[in-house]
């Protein structure tokens, strides 16, 4: 048999199954680091580490609420030029919420925009969606298309992205989590809203299974699945 013919035979190779892999850490380069730290503390982030092993080397790591993934910064521990980490997104379930608490705190954020349809050319910034910000939660209220935006004192850009809906497939339809009170509570009030027009649509009646409908209502909504009417 030639070596051509024998190319063309396909190689099979064992499967294994995929090693878990998660992401944890995200290195933010900053160019004064007492200022970096007083920023995201500032910001209610959790302060997970503060050390040097000599005067060359210094690392800080913050995690922000409810995140399964870290910030680092520091000294010496990234040749990024400062300023340089953008599009970094920050998912919430409620996002004037999120940009309220960042307002008390003293933090200038932008107006919450959506998107224009997929304009990828404008003057803004570009974001997940293009670079035309029109003002104004999406008016579908949509999941994934409501943002706003921040920066830190080195420019590194942030965005806050709303999501309340996972797309199918994002997340096991088999577990349901809320990472703060806050995410649960905005979850309650948002299955309370669509309980009251089922409650309409039966007559107005005191539906007695509430319970029942809301847990529904909550781990279809986070699952992606169909939602119960």
């Amino acid at each position: 048999m030639s070596n051509a013919m024998r190319s063309e035979t396909p190689i099979e190779t064992p499967r294994t199954q995929p090693v878990d892999t998660k992401l944890e850490v995200v290195v933010i380069p900053v160019s004064d680091v007492d200022r970096a730290k007083r920023f995201y503390d500032g910001l209610g982030w959790r302060l997970d580490a503060d050390f040097a092993n000599d005067a060359d080397f210094r690392v800080i790591q913050f995690t922000p609420p409810g995140s399964g993934c870290a910030i680092i910064f520091g000294k010496n521990v990234t040749a990024a030029a400062p300023g340089s980490a953008q599009g970094l997104y920050l998912i919430v379930s409620d996002i004037e919420a999120a940009r309220r608490d960042l307002i008390a705190r003293g933090i200038e954020v932008s107006e919450v925009f959506h998107d224009a349809a997929g304009v990828y050319a404008g003057k803004d910034e570009p974001y997940l969606f293009g670079r035309l910000r029109i003002a104004g939660r999406d008016p579908d209220h949509r999941s994934y298309r409501s943002f706003a935006s921040f920066k830190d004192p080195d420019g590194n850009g942030w965005l806050f992205q709303e999501v309340t809906t996972r797309l199918p497939g994002r997340i096991d339809a088999d577990e349901t989590k809320f990472t703060t009170s806050t995410e649960l509570a905005s979850a309650l009030r948002r299955a309370a809203t669509a309980h009251g027009e089922h409650e309409k649509r039966n007559g107005g009646k005191h539906d007695e299974g509430w319970p029942d409908w809301y847990a529904e209502y909550m781990v279809s909504e986070q699952a992606g699945k169909q939602l119960p009417l």
